[in-house]
């Protein structure tokens, strides 16, 4: 059981949720074509399922399954991830090389198809289905998976404050280029400071982080 959210929890407000569903319903049909030719490439790419579920901690530490693209090859093990994403989040690695990707993952771990969904974020796209469903919104922090939360310092826990995101300020300001603290702080910041504005510039920005492909991981 994690700990509470801060009392400054606020639920999304209705304009948030209207502009969120209606932006997925206009994305809609780009989805379902996208979903079935994406998910027999990656198929025909490398053996195993298109589609991920994984369990991830979303808005007031409740948890929930997130969809995703698969990215890498299915055997693989994570235990050397797991314990640098421990270091990472405790603040005990440093990413000094503003080019080089926070987690320990091989060449060989990533699909040749991986590399260009993770380069345009297009792994991320069935979790549309995620903001349909009201378990995450177009921006807000992303939600992490259960165990890297159970290794947050206490003041983190106020990035699960809001709804998690598709993508989010800390992703506009460094995608995986920046560490935990940072990351954190910039969800917080949009947890207290967040408003339609914010919102548009943040939408305004991930198109431009993807087409560059800075930071991508």
């Amino acid at each position: 059981m994690f700990p509470k959210a801060l009392e400054s929890y606020q639920r999304p407000r209705i304009s948030k949720r209207v502009i969120d569903l209606s932006i997925c319903i206009l994305l809609l049909p780009i989805l379902l074509v996208l979903l079935p030719v994406l998910s027999l490439l990656i198929m025909l790419d490398s053996p195993g399922r298109p589609l991920l579920f994984q369990e991830r901690v979303g808005l007031g530490g409740k948890r929930f399954r997130v969809y995703k693209f698969r990215t890498m090859v299915s055997k693989r093990s994570n235990d050397e991830e797991r314990a640098y994403m421990k270091k990472y989040i405790s603040g005990e690695v440093e990413n000094n090389n503003k080019t080089t990707l926070h987690k320990p993952i091989q060449k060989n771990d990533i699909t040749r198809l991986g590399k260009i969904l993770r380069k345009t974020s297009l792994d991320e796209l069935p979790q549309l289905l995620n903001v349909l469903k009201g378990e995450m919104s177009l921006i807000g922090p992303r939600p992490n998976v259960v165990w890297e939360v159970e290794f947050y310092k206490n003041w983190h826990y106020e990035r699960l404050n809001a709804l998690p995101g598709i993508t989010g300020l800390a992703q506009v300001m460094g995608r995986s280029n920046i560490s935990f603290d940072q990351i954190a702080s910039y969800d917080i910041q949009y947890v207290r400071d967040q408003n339609l504005l914010m919102d548009i510039e943040i939408i305004l920005k991930t198109f431009q982080t993807v087409f560059s492909g800075k930071g991508a991981g």
